[in-house]
C-alpha cells in the first residue's frame, strides 16, 4: 500500500511539474516573440518580389479604420462526429479587436566603432511604438526619447545585448551608422540609449532600434510612408480571424496581413513539439500508476482471500466484495493524488519564485525554468488520474468471482 501511495504521488508531481514546466516555456518564448515583432505585420502585397522596399502611406482611410476595429463576427460550419453538414454554421464572436497599432522600417547597416564593427538590421521606430511591450527586456538604458520631435531625429539608438558584449558598448557611448543610399555611404553619429535582451539569439544579434526618420532618410521616402505597421489583438485565440478580417475587409487590394506564427513557422512549430512531449511524459506516468494500482490490489486480493470466501459464505455477491477493494483502492489512490499535488505544486511555486533550476539561454531562448501554474490544469489530471486508474482496476477483481469459499475455508 506504502509503494502504491508513493509511486501515484510520484507519478501525479511529475505530471504537475511537466504540465506547469512546459506551459510556462511556451508562453514565456510566444510573448517574446510576439512582444518584439507584434502579433500581426502589414506590409505591400508585392514586397516579396523586389529586393527594394515599399512603403505604405499611413495617410490612407484604412489606417483609421484599423485601429478602431472591434470584436468581430464570424462563422463556423456545424460539426456533427467531425463531419461538417453543408450548409449550417454557427455564429461567433472574437474576444477583442485590435489593440494597438504602431508603424516600422528597417534598413540594413553597420555599426562601427573606433576598433570594432558589426553589421546590423536598424529597425526604425516612431512615436507611436509601444513601450510596454520592449521594456521587459530592458537591461540597461531607456526608451528612445525624441521620437515625436518635429526637428531632427532622436540620435538614441537601442542594442541588444549579445551586439552590446561583441562592440563592448556602454550607454550613453557615441558610435557611427552607416547605411547606403544610392550606392553611396551615408555616415550617421549616434549614442547608445538602452540595451535590450530577449534571449532570442538569432534575431538579438540581427536588429537594433532607431527613430524611423533615419530609414525614411536612407530610402527617400515621406514622412507618412513606413515600412509596415505591426499589429496588436486583444486576445491571441483570435489571431487567425483577426489576420483574415483585416486582410478581406479593412486593408486595400495593394497591402497584405500576415499573422507572426505564419512569418516565422519554425519557432512555433518547434513550440509545438512540445505538446508531444507533454502527452508521452503524462501517459507514460498514468500507465506507472496504473500498473503499481492493479499490483497491489492483486496483492491485497490474494492476502484478503479468506476474507472474501468468508463474505461469501454468509451471502454477500461477488459485485459486493468487489466493491469494497474498489473503494480502499479508491482511498489508496485518493491518499497518492493529495500528497503528489501537495509536492507538485510546491516544487513549482519554489521554481516560479526562486528561479533554482536555470537554463543555457542560447539553447533554450530562457535563462531560468520557466512555470505557469493553472490550478484548473492541476484538478483535471488529479480527476483523470483517479478515473482512468479506476477503471483498469476493475478488470483485477474480477480474480474475486473465481475464489470458492469451500476450498479458501476448508483448513479453518
Amino acid at each position: 500500500m506504502r509503494i502504491a501511495i508513493v509511486s501515484i504521488a510520484i507519478s501525479l508531481s511529475v505530471m504537475i511539474i511537466t504540465t506547469a514546466l512546459i506551459t510556462g516555456f511556451k508562453h514565456q518564448i510566444t510573448e517574446k516573440i510576439f512582444g518584439f515583432w507584434g502579433h500581426m505585420h502589414i506590409t505591400d502585397s508585392n514586397i516579396s518580389l523586389t529586393r527594394e522596399p515599399r512603403p505604405i502611406d499611413m495617410s490612407q482611410a484604412f489606417y483609421e479604420e484599423l485601429q478602431d476595429v472591434g470584436a468581430v463576427e464570424y462563422q463556423t460550419p456545424v460539426e456533427v462526429l467531425g463531419y461538417e453538414i453543408e450548409g449550417q454554421y454557427n455564429l461567433n464572436s472574437t474576444t477583442g479587436g485590435i489593440q494597438h497599432v504602431h508603424s516600422f522600417a528597417m534598413a540594413p547597416a553597420i555599426l562601427s566603432t573606433k576598433n570594432e564593427f558589426e553589421g546590423i538590421v536598424i529597425k526604425g521606430i516612431g512615436p507611436d511604438y509601444d513601450w510596454d511591450r520592449m521594456n521587459p527586456f530592458l537591461k540597461s538604458g531607456s526608451e528612445l526619447s525624441g521620437l515625436a520631435s518635429d526637428s531632427i531625429p532622436s540620435k538614441g539608438l537601442f542594442v541588444s545585448q549579445k551586439t552590446a558584449d561583441r562592440l563592448k558598448l556602454e550607454i550613453d557611448q557615441k558610435i557611427i551608422v552607416h547605411f547606403i543610399r544610392d550606392g553611396k555611404e551615408l555616415k550617421r553619429a549616434m549614442k547608445i540609449s538602452g540595451i535590450y535582451n530577449t534571449g532570442l539569439g538569432e534575431y538579438d544579434k540581427k536588429f537594433a532600434l532607431a527613430d524611423i526618420r533615419y530609414v525614411q532618410e536612407v530610402f527617400g521616402w515621406e514622412k507618412n510612408q513606413v515600412g509596415g505597421l505591426e499589429v496588436f489583438v486583444d486576445d491571441l485565440e483570435d489571431l487567425d480571424i483577426m489576420t483574415e478580417y483585416v486582410y478581406y475587409n479593412v486593408l486595400p487590394s495593394n497591402l497584405y496581413a500576415e499573422n507572426i506564427r505564419d512569418k516565422f513557422p519554425n519557432i512555433f512549430e518547434w513550440l509545438g513539439l512540445q505538446d508531444i512531449n507533454e502527452v508521452v511524459i503524462l501517459s507514460l506516468m498514468v500507465v506507472v500508476s496504473i500498473i503499481n494500482m492493479i499490483t497491489a490490489l492483486l496483492i491485497l486480493i490474494r492476502e484478503r482471500s479468506k476474507m472474501v470466501g468468508t463474505l461469501k459464505a454468509l451471502g454477500a455477491t461477488n459485485w459486493s466484495v468487489r466493491k469494497i477493494f474498489l473503494y480502499h483502492a479508491m482511498y489508496i489512490i485518493s491518499r497518492g493524488l493529495f500528497w503528489g499535488t501537495f509536492i507538485g505544486v510546491l516544487v513549482c511555486l519554489i521554481q516560479k519564485y526562486s528561479g533554482i533550476i536555470t537554463l543555457d539561454e542560447s539553447n533554450y531562448y530562457l535563462s531560468v525554468a520557466p512555470i505557469q501554474l493553472d490550478f484548473l490544469t492541476v484538478l483535471l489530471i488529479n480527476l483523470g488520474t483517479l478515473i482512468l486508474t479506476m477503471i483498469f482496476l476493475i478488470l483485477p477483481t474480477f480474480i474475486i468471482t473465481r475464489i470458492e469459499p469451500i476450498r479458501v475455508l476448508r483448513f479453518e
